[in-house]
């Protein structure tokens, strides 16, 4: 177990690889496959070194004022110009690739409980607008501000730096155990909304971690298949999770009310379990 505020700086290369793998992460590939035998193995130094890739790919990405620039602008009632809505999906990404890290390699495997809240909320202020819902707009925008003001940033920073890291047979123990969640999950045949929501948050968790691993080593092969495995099903997942936030938003349909999971969708979840050592 370790902490530290010192954490190792990457080369510009590598963060670039590590922006590629995240932008992919929720491409549909259906002839993405699988190595036939997936290695837990991660090393202290590997996880130390995933968690300082990860807080560099967020802390370099943008400013505090940059984003609250773009959230600022939502409040007053003007819309984002296309580069903008881009610059605030990269943005959130970051903040959900660091989450992820936290939840993967810390001690707790949870995240900062601001830093936590704040991805949260950046997510269902981008549902908002882009689903033009200017009162669920103007109520997360409002919590943005707060979230986002100096005090509170500087908080989040310093947790973030001093976050303490879990050893290997903690953190291949937290991985299987997130594999026997989702076995139990996906033996429903329907799923709740919010039990489809804690699938998608399991692959696109293991997929982070892919994602890092071959950034740092570009020719691991397993880790880049895998990566591209698991961004199918996060892709697939993506788009049906679009669906039902709209259907929410618009009144059509509950975001709870059970429905069938897509059998393409619990084919490659099946497969990627049965690889899996549990």
């Amino acid at each position: 177990m370790t902490s530290s505020n010192t954490w190792k700086t990457f080369s510009p290369e590598t963060v670039q690889l590590l922006f590629t793998a995240v932008e992919e992460d929720d491409i549909v590939n259906e002839h993405a496959s699988l190595p036939q035998v997936i290695d837990l193995q991660c090393p202290q130094e590997n996880i130390r070194n995933n968690y300082a890739l990860c807080l560099q790919f967020w802390a370099e990405g943008f400013t505090r004022i940059e984003l609250l620039r773009l959230v600022r602008k939502l409040l007053k009632g003007d819309e984002l110009s296309a580069s903008e809505r881009m610059e605030y999906k990269y943005i959130r990404s970051r903040y959900k690739h660091l989450r992820f890290a936290q939840r993967l390699y810390g001690k707790k495997h949870e995240a900062n409980l601001w830093f936590r809240s704040t991805t949260v909320v950046l997510g269902h202020f981008q549902d908002a607008f882009r689903n033009g819902n200017k009162d669920v707009l103007r109520f997360y925008g409002r919590i943005l501000r707060i979230f986002l003001s100096k005090p509170v940033w500087m908080l989040v920073h310093y947790a973030l730096r001093h976050t303490r890291l879990d050893r290997e047979s903690g953190f291949i123990a937290y991985r299987q155990q997130q594999m026997r969640a989702l076995r139990s999950l996906i033996a429903q045949p329907q799923l709740k909304g919010k039990e489809f929501h804690a699938v998608r948050k399991i692959i696109s968790q293991q997929v982070s971690y892919y994602d890092t691993v071959r950034s740092i080593e570009p020719g691991n092969q397993d880790a880049y298949r895998i990566s591209r495995f698991l961004a199918n099903i996060n892709g697939l997942m993506g788009d049906r999770h679009d669906e039902m936030v709209a259907d929410k938003l618009a009144g059509r349909k509950p975001y709870d009310d059970p429905a069938m999971l897509d059998p393409t969708i619990r084919r490659h979840l099946e497969l990627f379990l049965a690889r899996y050592p549990l």
